[in-house]
């Protein structure tokens, strides 16, 4: 089996979940100012786990193209970083609240979880997962832009909505070394699966804070 095939397994498996991120009450209408708030504090320690995790990747597989693509995905989040910043701003968030803020934990179970695989994870576990995740997250922030437009700044999530130029055949190419290098597509299929669950969690958490 190669990565593309096991994308395309995967895209069935996973239908059921992404349909009820697409289709989530959190996206239904513009969310009140204290939950935005809570969004992007969330986001704050999200963003800057994911970057180091994907740092730690790059250093645990540095060569060639595989290294290249965690770098650039440790840049990406520096990136969002920035735009969450403008977010930040727009929703009048200070320093002082940002750390006082007390992340919930059915936000940051997905991060976790990708500190996990920076450690644990196998080149394809990887890569498979934020395939399998990349049109759930981008279509719930091409959303929220749309919800938010005239609120706030909607840069980081109009920077979400749209994947990289080149991202998915990047990732398979990734995921496809990993698997010829004897990367099991079992963890893989369950790393994507894991992922996504948690995707779907951050979401239900926000909604029962509205």
């Amino acid at each position: 089996m190669n990565a593309r095939e096991l994308v395309e397994q995967l895209g069935q498996e996973l239908a059921e979940v992404e349909r009820a991120i697409a289709s989530h009450r959190y996206l239904a209408a513009p969310p009140p100012a204290h939950s935005l708030r809570a969004l992007a504090a969330e986001q704050q320690v999200i963003l800057a786990s994911d970057r180091r995790a994907f740092a730690q990747l790059a250093a645990r597989f540095p060569a060639g193209a595989t290294g290249e693509f965690f770098l650039d995905m440790a840049h990406g989040e520096g990136e969002a970083l920035v735009r969450l910043n403008q977010l930040v701003r727009s929703l009048g968030l200070g320093e002082a609240e940002l750390r006082e803020h007390r992340p919930a934990a059915g936000c940051q179970a997905y991060t976790a979880f990708v500190s996990w695989l920076a450690l644990n994870g196998s080149r394809a576990d990887v890569a498979v997962a934020f395939i399998a995740n990349l049109s759930a997250w981008g279509a719930a922030c091409g959303r929220l832009r749309e919800l938010l437009e005239g609120r706030c700044d909607t840069a980081f999530f109009a920077y979400f909505a749209t994947p990289p130029p080149g991202f998915a055949e990047r990732a398979l190419a990734v995921a496809d070394e990993g698997l010829a290098a004897g990367d099991s597509p079992e963890l893989a299929r369950r790393a994507a699966r894991l992922l996504q669950a948690y995707e779907l969690m951050f979401w239900d958490t926000l909604a029962d804070g509205l």
